[in-house]
């Protein structure tokens, strides 16, 4: 007997098609439409934003809004103090926390189960809790309103994230590994670095990613830790473009495009490994 083939085609596989593209294209306009109407906005004048009711496609595109936020707004300071904060808060993070979820992997100590839980703990604090005790230590210590100040404020926000990202890469890695290379005289340390950490390269890079992302976004640490315009974030820059009688919408705009581009950047050169590392760290042996 032939046994019935079926047809790719069938109507039952067809509705079902159509049914998957239609909600995908709802998703894709839902999530792309804030982005169409920030850059619509920021190639405006100022009285056609304010327009009703408003246009969807500028009358007469204009540039003014970006040139005005790098020149009147200082963008390029701001663009540079959180490059060099987000960056430093991303990279000395993932480091420590690859470090401290190397030991909390492979060596078992009194308490390493309370600390674990500690790590995961501090992540349930809002960060509005923290900021009035980091206000206080870094004025008395002389950091306010310094990026080191700053930094330091992160790393306690990101480090325990990434403790607990890296432990989990980490805990892939077989243990069988690192007693090859010891037998073969490698230090501890030789192995995290020579054997543990080329092969969680993947994690790590969703780690820096993830850490620099939650530095670069943040807004109420800027706000509260700083002071001076030399030392404006991003962030903090176009929050700022919003007074108290008067909001400059295309420049409100144009700061946001502006302030979203090292993210979608950095997605679009690092997403095969970002995709590889996140789906390492979600299959667990």
């Amino acid at each position: 007997m032939t046994p019935v083939e079926v047809s790719p085609y069938a109507p039952r596989d067809l509705a079902s098609k159509i049914l998957i593209w239609i909600f995908l294209t709802v998703v894709c306009l839902y999530c792309l439409f804030p982005f169409a109407w920030m850059l619509s906005t920021s190639l405006k004048t100022e009285a056609e934003a304010f327009r009703m009711p408003p246009t969807w496609i500028p009358l007469k595109p204009t540039l003014d809004s970006f040139i005005g936020i790098w020149v009147r707004k200082h963008f390029g300071i701001y663009f540079f103090n959180s490059t060099v904060i987000s960056l430093a808060t991303a990279m000395l993070s993932t480091f420590f926390g690859a470090l401290a979820g190397y030991g909390f992997s492979r060596f078992v100590f009194h308490g390493r189960r309370f600390l674990i839980g500690f790590f995961l703990a501090t992540q349930m604090l809002p960060g509005v809790l923290l900021v009035g005790p980091y206000f206080k230590i870094l004025t008395r210590v002389g950091l306010y309103d310094t990026r080191t100040g700053l930094i330091i404020a992160f790393l306690t926000i990101c480090l325990p994230f990434s403790t607990w990202m890296m432990k989990g890469f980490i805990d892939k890695v077989p243990v069988e590994l690192d007693q090859v290379a010891m037998v073969d005289g490698c230090s501890r340390l030789g192995v995290f670095f020579k054997i543990v950490l080329p092969v969680v390269a993947p994690g790590m890079v969703a780690t820096v990613l993830f850490a620099f992302l939650l530095a670069w976004g943040d807004l109420l640490w800027a706000l509260c830790l700083t002071s001076s315009e030399p030392m404006t974030t991003v962030t903090l820059g176009i929050a700022r473009t919003v007074g108290e009688f008067r909001i400059i919408w295309p420049m409100l705009m144009a700061g946001s495009l502006l302030g979203g581009m090292p993210a979608i950047i950095l997605y679009i050169f690092l997403q095969r490994l970002l995709v590889q590392g996140l789906t390492a760290g979600a299959v667990k042996e």
